[in-house]
């Protein structure tokens, strides 16, 4: 089996999302999720594939979980469940999980390694959220905090959690 793994921006209310979209442009993280996660199989929820603003992810595999596979663009793998998409991507050293909430929810007790994008803020009119977990189940090993900038209004900390 390959190693799970979480990406994820998250808030400091565990919100994710608002609108099926993001909370907010952060340019840092979405440079890291595509260093993290080109070359790789990518696992997400139909409403996370509509929420991309050019379809499927480049340079990965897309598997989405869906009930309605026909509804697919070209350059998906449809999968009923998160245990059918795992055994789709059982051939790459490292599957990620990116969103959304359900999914995340389904996956948090599976997973090996998060990967978080701590946003040092609250978003009271969020709609989406990611499942609360127990820190103690992990290891903390690596850890880099970024002030608000020109590029940022936010402060954020990229965090990489290592289950024990």
């Amino acid at each position: 089996m390959p190693k799970l793994s979480i990406i994820v921006a998250v808030a400091d209310d565990l919100a994710i999302g608002k609108d099926n979209g993001l909370l907010c442009h952060i340019p840092g993280d979405l440079k890291r999720f595509k260093e993290l996660t080109t070359g790789h199989t990518v696992i997400m929820g139909r409403k996370t594939l509509e929420s991309l603003p050019n379809g499927p992810l480049p340079n990965r595999r897309n598997i989405v979980i869906t009930h309605h596979p026909e509804t697919l663009p070209k350059g998906c793998v449809s999968a009923a469940s998160l245990d059918d998409a795992i055994a789709k991507g059982a051939e790459d050293d490292e599957v990620f999980i990116i969103g959304g909430g359900q999914i995340y929810r389904q996956a948090i007790a599976k997973a090996d390694m998060l990967y978080l994008t701590c946003i040092h803020s609250a978003f009271p009119d969020a709609d989406t959220f990611f499942p609360e977990y127990n820190a103690s189940d992990y290891d903390e090993v690596f850890c880099e905090r970024h002030e608000p900038s020109e590029k940022c209004k936010y402060a954020f900390s990229f965090v990489n959690l290592k289950r024990k």
